[in-house]
C-alpha cells in the first residue's frame, strides 16, 4: 500500500467524533470521515505519526492492513492469511491482538484474537523458519481486530498504549476523568482562544489535576505525545524512524517556545492527597513552577492575581453518578459550586462536566449543553459565561450598591428576593446593635423564612452561611437552587467579598463529632466580643471555636469572676475563660480532653495577655479529673458535650443521663458561697431538679435571660441553670 493513501481510523470518547474532526483538520488531515466516536481518513504515514503525537482526543490511531467476511472461526482465518505479515512483523519481535466487537457473528473475542495470532505466526513461520512470540502486556507489535457482523477489520495499532495516558499521571492516582475527554471538555469550552489572549484557566475542583495539566500543555503548545517512551508502532515493519523523529524535533522546539507564553493556570481541591498527586503529576508533566496547585476550599476559590481582571475559563469535574452520589447528597455542594462561580468570576467562561439529573442543582441558566459519555456514565457539559443573564436583563453591567443584593442565581428562583430583602432588614438592625456593644460576631439570619432554612453567621469581614439538612419531602434541585440563590446574594448583601462567605452543610451530630476536623486550612483570623479577643476558624472544623449563642453566658462569667478562683470544664477554646480571667479572676483552670482545643484555648489566651501561671490548661477526661482533685473553686462554669465516646474518655458520657452525677461532682468542687454555670446545646434535656434539689443544691433556670438578641427566633437554642449549695438558715437561691 502507498504510504500517502493509507486507510487510517482514530477512535475517540463516545460523542466526540466531531470535534476530534476539527482537531484532526488543524493537523493537516482533509476529507476525514467523523462518526460518534471517531474519525477515519485516507491520508500519509506522516499524518498517521502528527496524529500520534499531537492529537488530545484521540484514543489511539489504527492503521488498516485488511477487511474481510468473518462469519466464523475458518473464514476469519482464511482472510487473516490473505494479508503480508511479512511486511507487517518480524518473528523476533513480541505481539499481541486486541480485539473489540460489535454484533459480531462471533462471540468469542479470545478465539477471534487467537485465529488472527495463529495466521501471523503460522506465515513468518513458513517465510523465516521461526515465529514470534505472544506477550499481552508489552508487546513489539499490537494488532487490533474489529468484528461487526460478519465483517472483520484487522488494523496495527500505532499507539499501542491508549493515547489517554500521556504518562504524568501515577498510576495509583485516582482517575474518573480521562486525559483525552479532560481535553475535548477544553476545546469545547473555547480554551484555545482564551489562552491566546492571556486567559487564564481555574478548576475549583482539579483532583489529581488533569484539567489544569490539560490546560497548560494545550495553551503551551506542547505535544501530549511528547515523553511516551513506548509506542505500538516500533514493532511494525513499516516504521520510520527518521520521519518520527523529525517530528519529535518540532514538537519539542515547539513545546520550549510555548512555555515561555502559559497564561495562569491554577487547580485548588479540599483534599490535601488530592493535591498532592496533582503536584507530582504536573512536575512529571514538566510544569513544576508553570502550574499553581493548591489545598482550597471551593468557598475560597478565585480568580489568579495574575488575570490582571481579564476573562479566563473556569472548568470543573465534580462528583457525579449513582457510584458518588445522588442529587439530594450533592445538591448543597453544586449550589455552592453554581454560587461561588456566581460570586468570584463574572465574565469568565464556565463549564462543568455531570449528569443531567445534577445540572439544576447548580442554579444557573447554562448558555449550551453538550452530551457525552464519561465511561459508561452519559453526561453532559454545561457551559455559560458567568453573569450574562444578569448583564441581558438589566441592560448592561452594572455594579450594585453596598448593601444591594446583585442579581444572578437567584433570578426565576421563588423566594429568592424574599430572603435577599429579610437578610438586608436583619443586617441593617444587627449591625447597629452590635457596634454598639463592640462585637463583632452575630447570627445575622436563623431560617426565617420556612423556605431557606439556613442560618447566616457574620464573623468580622467574613460570613458563615450553614445549610440545615432539607426534610425528605423538600424537593432537593428546589432546596439546592434556593442555596445557590442564597449564596449569591449573601456576599453582596452584606457587603463581604465573595472569596469570604464559607458555606457548611448542617445536620444533627453524632457521639464525639464536635471534635472531627474538616480541613488543614489553618485559616484563623481574629474577632472581637466586648473586651475579648478570640481566635476563629471557618473551614478546618464542624465548630468555629466560638458559640455565638453563649454570648451573655460568657459575659455572665466575666461578670461574677471578679476576685474569684474559677473552673472551666469542657473547655474548648477557651472563651468563657477569656471572659473570666479580663473580668478580674485571680486563677483559672481549664479542662478539656481534646489536643486541638487545649492548643485553640492556649492561642486565646495569649491573645488576650494571660499569665500562664495563674491561668492553667489541663487536658483530661472531665470526670476522673474532678474525682481526683482536693482543691475548690468559687466560680465554675460547665457545658458539656450532648453525647461523647471518644476512645480517651474514662466511659461514654450522655448529658441527659449523667448531668445529675456530673453536677454532684463539680459541687463537691465548690467553696461554700461558690456558684455553678451549667449550660447545654441538647434540645431535648430536662433537668433533674428533684435530684439535685434532694442533694441539697438550689438551682435557678437562666436560659431566657441568656438567649441573645441575634438568636430570639431560637428561644431553646440553649439552656443555662445557676446552681448553688442551700444555705444554712434557708435556701439560698442564686442571684
Amino acid at each position: 500500500m502507498p504510504r500517502d493513501a493509507l486507510y487510517l481510523y482514530a477512535p475517540t470518547p463516545a460523542g466526540l467524533g466531531p470535534t476530534l474532526a476539527d482537531e484532526l483538520k488543524e493537523l493537516g488531515v482533509e476529507g476525514g470521515r467523523a462518526g460518534q466516536a471517531g474519525v477515519s481518513w485516507r491520508g500519509s504515514l506522516e499524518q498517521a505519526y502528527r496524529v500520534l503525537l499531537w492529537s488530545r482526543l484521540a484514543s489511539r490511531v489504527l492503521l488498516q492492513l485488511g477487511r474481510f467476511p468473518a462469519a466464523d472461526g475458518d473464514s476469519l482465518y482464511a482472510g487473516a492469511m490473505e494479508i503480508d505479515w511479512t511486511a507487517v512483523a518480524h518473528p523476533d519481535l513480541t505481539l499481541a491482538v486486541r480485539t473489540s466487537a460489535m454484533g459480531a457473528a462471533i462471540n468469542h473475542t479470545g478465539f477471534a484474537a487467537r485465529r488472527i495470532k495463529d495466521a501471523v505466526v503460522d506465515t513468518l513461520r513458513e517465510a523465516h523458519g521461526r515465529r514470534p512470540n505472544v506477550d499481552l502486556r508489552q508487546p513489539d507489535l499490537q494488532l487490533h481486530l474489529h468484528l461487526q457482523g460478519e465483517r472483520a477489520t484487522v488494523s496495527v495499532d500505532l499507539a499501542g498504549e491508549s493515547l489517554h495516558r500521556r504518562g504524568y499521571r501515577a498510576a495509583s492516582a485516582r482517575a474518573p476523568l480521562k486525559e483525552n475527554l479532560a481535553a475535548a471538555l477544553l476545546r469545547l469550552l473555547g480554551w484555545p482562544a482564551i489562552a491566546a489572549k492571556g486567559g487564564a484557566f481555574v478548576d475549583p475542583m482539579c483532583g489529581s489535576g488533569t484539567l489544569p495539566i490539560e490546560a497548560a500543555w494545550m495553551a503551551g503548545d506542547r505535544a501530549p505525545g511528547l515523553g511516551r517512551e513506548r509506542w505500538g508502532f516500533s514493532g511494525w515493519a513499516g516504521h520510520e524512524p527518521a520521519l518520527w523523529a523529525a517530528l519529535v524535533d518540532e514538537a519539542e522546539q515547539r513545546a520550549e517556545a510555548g512555555l515561555e507564553r502559559l497564561p495562569p493556570v491554577v487547580g485548588h481541591d479540599g483534599d490535601r492527597g488530592a493535591v498532592a498527586a496533582a503536584i507530582a503529576a504536573a512536575r512529571q508533566a514538566g510544569l513544576e513552577g508553570k502550574v499553581h496547585l493548591e489545598r482550597r476550599e471551593l468557598g475560597r476559590c478565585e480568580p489568579p492575581a495574575r488575570s490582571e481582571g481579564r476573562p479566563g475559563l473556569v472548568a470543573v469535574n465534580p462528583p457525579y453518578g449513582e457510584r458518588l452520589g445522588t442529587a439530594s447528597q450533592l445538591g448543597p455542594l453544586y449550589a455552592g459550586l453554581g454560587a461561588r462561580l456566581a460570586q468570584a468570576f463574572d465574565g469568565w467562561r464556565a463549564g462543568v462536566l455531570t449528569t443531567p439529573e445534577l445540572v439544576p442543582t447548580l442554579g444557573i441558566n447554562p448558555g449550551r449543553t453538550t452530551p457525552l459519555r464519561n465511561g459508561a456514565l452519559q453526561c453532559e457539559l454545561v457551559s455559560w459565561r458567568v453573569g450574562a443573564a444578569r448583564a441581558a436583563a438589566s441592560g448592561g453591567e452594572r455594579a450594585p450598591r453596598m448593601g444591594q443584593a446583585r442579581p444572578g442565581a437567584r433570578d426565576q428562583v421563588p423566594g429568592a428576593d424574599a430572603f435577599a430583602a429579610r437578610l438586608r432588614k436583619r443586617a441593617k438592625h444587627l449591625d447597629r446593635w452590635a457596634r454598639r456593644r463592640g462585637i463583632s460576631c452575630y447570627r445575622v439570619y436563623d431560617a426565617d423564612l420556612s423556605d431557606y432554612n439556613l442560618a447566616v453567621d457574620r464573623y468580622g469581614d467574613r460570613v458563615q452561611v450553614q445549610e440545615y439538612a432539607p426534610p425528605a419531602h423538600v424537593d432537593p434541585e428546589l432546596a439546592a437552587r434556593r442555596l445557590a440563590a442564597a449564596m449569591a446574594a449573601t456576599p453582596d448583601v452584606l457587603g463581604v467579598k465573595p472569596a469570604h462567605v464559607i458555606l457548611k452543610t448542617r445536620r444533627r451530630q453524632g457521639r464525639g463529632e464536635q471534635y472531627e476536623r474538616m480541613g488543614q486550612e489553618g485559616d484563623f483570623f481574629e474577632v472581637r466580643e466586648g473586651p475579648c479577643a478570640f481566635l476563629v476558624n471557618l473551614t478546618d472544623y464542624l465548630d468555629t471555636g466560638l458559640y455565638l449563642d453563649h454570648r451573655p453566658v460568657r459575659a455572665l462569667m466575666g461578670e461574677r469572676a471578679g476576685g474569684k478562683r474559677v473552673l472551666n470544664l469542657f473547655g474548648y477554646t477557651g472563651t468563657a475563660t477569656v471572659h473570666a480571667a479580663l473580668g478580674g479572676a485571680v486563677s483559672s483552670v481549664t479542662v478539656d480532653r481534646s489536643n486541638t482545643y487545649i492548643g485553640w484555648a492556649r492561642r486565646n489566651f495569649t491573645l488576650n495577655g494571660m499569665d500562664p501561671e495563674r491561668h492553667r490548661l489541663v487536658k483530661a477526661d472531665v470526670l476522673p479529673w474532678l474525682r481526683d482533685q482536693g482543691a475548690t473553686w468559687d466560680l465554675i462554669y460547665v457545658d458539656p458535650p450532648t453525647f461523647s465516646n471518644s476512645t480517651d474518655a474514662e466511659q461514654d458520657f450522655d448529658v441527659q443521663r449523667d448531668h445529675v452525677a456530673l453536677l454532684d461532682a463539680c459541687v463537691n468542687r465548690l467553696s461554700p458561697d461558690g456558684l455553678l454555670i451549667f449550660s447545654t446545646h441538647s434540645r431535648r434535656f430536662k433537668l433533674d431538679r428533684a435530684a439535685l434539689e434532694g442533694r441539697g443544691l438550689a438551682v435557678e433556670d437562666r436560659s431566657r435571660q441568656t438567649v441573645p438578641e441575634d438568636f430570639q427566633r431560637k428561644p431553646r437554642v440553649h439552656q443555662v441553670f445557676l446552681v448553688r449549695r442551700e444555705g444554712k438558715n434557708g435556701r439560698n437561691t442564686p442571684q
